[in-house]
């Protein structure tokens, strides 16, 4: 198989509450990704509109490391990777903010979009995250989960 194995340093997962910086991340996995032909990145950023202000997100991080340290994995295994990157970060977001980042790495560049398209499904639909909108008339709602996002991530099969 191409490319390392999570634990060869090239899968690399971080949840926090600090801002990243996508190109330090992204230079940081291409010098570790020697023979990749393709690397794909998808940043999620804080919608903001008249009425929403920010967005709260919550985490257990034993529980959210260890998934999503699990689904790179799992990744890694059903395509050909050099590498993945997961960024999310945690707390109050304002509208703008980035909110996540991830980056995979393969030596094409259908095995890395698939494998992009995979993990943000993942994040969108089953990512242990729990998520506050924050309106401008101090109202605040739990999101609620989508059956959409379920959709799009039941699309890669019931191994999930």
């Amino acid at each position: 198989m191409f490319g390392d194995n999570p634990q060869a340093g090239t899968f690399s997962v971080r949840v926090g509450p600090a801002d990243f910086d996508p190109g330090r991340e992204v230079a940081s996995l291409e010098a570790k990704i020697a023979g990749a032909g393709a690397l794909v990145t998808f940043q999620g950023i804080v919608r903001g509109d008249a009425t929403l202000v920010a967005l709260e997100i919550e985490h257990y991080p034993a529980m959210t490391d260890a998934a999503l340290s699990e689904i790179a994995a799992h990744a890694g295994a059903r395509w050909p990777l050099a590498g993945v990157r997961i960024v999310h970060r945690v707390g109050r977001l304002g509208a703008g903010d980035r909110i996540m980042m991830v980056a995979t790495a393969s030596r094409h560049r259908r095995e890395a979009f698939e494998a992009a398209e995979f993990l943000m499904d993942y994040l969108k639909s089953r990512a242990p995250f729990w998520k506050k909108e924050h309106f401008a008339d101090g109202t605040a709602r739990w999101v609620e989960a989508r059956d959409e996002d379920e959709a799009a991530l039941g699309r890669w099969g019931a191994d999930i």
